[in-house]
Formats: structure tokens, C-alpha cells, sequence
């Protein structure tokens, strides 16, 4: 099962790298570059930059994960089949907005209620998924503790807001070169060491889990990991593509996928702490901004904007949250190693 896992992340690192220099040829031919945001820092060098670049992601993580899926199938209850519907169709929904931007030429593509619809059809339907499936159910683990808590029929409401709220997130932090991607691929890799610690010892999984099951996840949460190291060939500073809506949503629903199956949703508040701030930043200024008639806490939100207006170069901020991503990443991997 190991060597899935590992063959998982070479085959979507390879393919992501071999897909790469065609797929932002076409872009540029196609004319589907990037138009920078006026209000935001300078960065109008990266105008015209070619977007949907989380393609060549999404080609990476589609054939690790089905080329390296464990030898056992679990029928119509397979992992593999709701991680990969999340991921796409979460995808889906930042492919239609990328492409509206792209033919437009302007910084809005679909609007907050288009996004908000297709984002709740997808997290709804994958948290009626987990609700009814025998591998997972309403439970979920407590870090650090054997304990679960059942959160009944309200765990359908609660994860729904939950994964969407994660894809967007994901979604605010990819604002600089190499930034969501160098997070995702020390966080998918986390969530990996999880997987092949409950392969080992299935007891930290919980009542219900399964080896091939955490195998599954392992596989997919690898090749996430490879095709975004792949992809950081192309995005790293300065970025020659940008991977768009397309591949923020696509990281990020992979992402709520993984941490749902393996009943851990708590595990993001460490796994995925910098998207979540961007997140609870932007939230945070908003309403400071309104109750303060104008004033505010961060220079600009999302707050790696923010570090950005105080002087940290692009590839110092994102040392910054890959370091952070992999200090709580450790913390989880602990925590779930102290659940037994």
C-alpha cells in the first residue's frame, strides 16, 4: 500500500510537469491571462499571466489517484469516487469563473450567489454522502483524545458550511506566486503520514475505518501533494502561470474531502491554519471596517496582502506560511498519534 501512496505523488508530479509547458502555451494562444486587481499591491507586472494553470493539477491528481488506487474496491462506497467528485466539481465551479474573467477581461467572473449555489450542490451532496455512508457517518474524531462526537443529523448542515467555507479559503490564499501551492503540498502530505499511520495501526481511525480506505485517501492526498510540487515548477516566483479559481477550488474541495472521510474535520484547524486565516482575516476586517465607519486592523485582507504592504517580499511570505503549515502539521500528525 506504501508504494501506492509514493506512486501516487510521482505520477501526478510527473504528469504535471510534462503537461505544463503545453498547457500554458495554449493558455497564452487562447489569450486567458490574469487581470490584476487595481486596489491591490503592485503587481502589474503579472498582467496577462496565464490563468487556469490548476489543470495540469488536476490531470496529476486524476491518474495518481486512479493508476495508484490499493488493490481492494469498496464498491459504490469507495473513497476514491467522492474525493474526486469534490475535487472536480468543486473545480468545476472556479473553471466557469476563471473563464467568464478570461473572455471578459474583467476582475468578476461569476457572482457571489453563482459561486455560493454551486458550491452548496456540491457540499451538500458530498455531506450527505459521508452521512450515509457506513465508513464514515455522523461521528467525528477529537485531536489528541480516543473520544468521538456525534453530531447527529446536524452533521450534515454543519459539514456543508464547512466545506465550503474551506474551498474558500483556499480560494483567498492563493494570492502570491507559489503561496496556496507550496501550503497544499505540506498539508496534503500531513494528511498522508495520517493515512499510512491508520494503515498501520487501523485503531486510530476509529470505529468503522478501514485500511484500503486510509490507503485510498493516502494515494489522493499524495498525488495532491505531487501535482502541487509539479505545478510550483510553473507558479513559483515569478510565476510564468497562475493555477486560478480552477485549481484553488480543486485544492481546496480536495482538502475538505480528505478531512471529512477520515472523520478529522477538526484536524484543519491545524492542517490548513493559513488558508483558514486568510479566511477569518478578510471576516474580521470587514466587520471592524463597518463598526469602526472606516477604519482598520490590517493594512489589506487577505493578510498575506497584508505582510506584503509591510515590506515582506513574496517568496519570504511564503517560506513563512510553509513553515507555520508544517510546524501545526506535525502538531496534528501527534495528535492523532496520542488518540489511540
Amino acid at each position: 500500500m506504501y508504494y501506492r501512496m509514493i506512486g501516487a505523488a510521482l505520477i501526478a508530479l510527473a504528469t504535471a510537469l510534462l503537461t505544463g509547458p503545453r498547457l500554458i502555451r495554449y493558455l497564452k494562444k487562447l489569450h486567458f491571462g490574469q487581470t490584476i486587481y487595481e486596489l491591490g499591491p503592485s503587481h502589474q507586472q503579472k498582467q496577462g499571466t496565464p490563468v487556469m494553470g490548476g489543470l495540469m493539477m488536476a490531470a496529476g491528481i486524476l491518474l495518481g489517484s486512479l493508476i495508484c488506487h490499493p488493490a481492494e474496491w469498496d464498491g459504490i462506497w469507495d473513497f476514491v469516487f467522492p474525493l474526486l467528485a469534490v475535487a472536480f466539481l468543486s473545480m468545476a465551479v472556479g473553471f466557469a469563473d476563471d473563464y467568464i474573467k478570461a473572455i471578459k477581461k474583467r476582475h468578476d467572473g461569476l457572482s457571489p450567489w453563482q459561486k455560493i449555489a454551486g458550491q452548496v450542490v456540491v457540499s451538500l451532496g458530498f455531506s450527505l454522502y459521508c452521512y450515509f455512508s457506513p465508513r464514515v457517518g455522523s461521528a467525528i474524531r477529537i485531536p489528541f483524545t480516543a473520544a468521538e462526537w456525534d453530531l447527529g443529523i446536524f452533521y450534515i448542515p454543519v459539514m456543508t458550511l464547512l466545506v465550503i467555507f474551506i474551498v474558500n479559503s483556499s480560494n483567498l490564499q492563493d494570492g502570491l506566486d507559489g503561496l496556496l501551492g507550496t501550503v497544499t503540498a505540506v498539508s496534503s502530505s500531513a494528511w498522508a503520514v495520517i493515512c499510512l499511520l491508520i494503515t498501520v495501526l487501523p485503531a486510530l481511525g476509529g470505529a468503522g475505518s478501514t485500511t484500503y480506505g486510509a490507503a485510498t485517501i493516502g494515494a489522493f492526498a499524495l498525488a495532491m501533494a505531487g501535482a502541487c510540487v509539479g505545478f510550483l515548477r510553473f507558479n513559483r516566483y515569478p510565476a510564468k502561470t497562475f493555477m486560478g479559481d480552477t485549481g484553488s477550488m480543486l485544492l481546496g474541495g480536495g482538502t475538505a474531502a480528505i478531512a471529512l472521510l477520515l472523520r478529522q474535520p477538526l484536524l484543519l484547524a491545524l492542517i490548513f491554519f493559513t488558508p483558514i486565516m486568510s479566511s477569518a482575516s478578510v471576516i474580521i476586517q470587514r466587520y471592524y471596517y463597518k463598526l469602526t465607519h472606516g477604519k482598520r486592523i490590517f493594512l489589506m485582507s487577505p493578510i498575506h496582502h497584508h505582510f506584503e504592504k509591510k515590506g515582506y517580499s513574496e517568496t519570504q511570505i511564503v517560506s513563512m506560511y510553509a513553515g507555520i503549515t508544517l510546524l501545526l502539521s506535525l502538531i496534528a500528525v501527534i495528535s492523532v498519534c496520542a488518540s489511540k
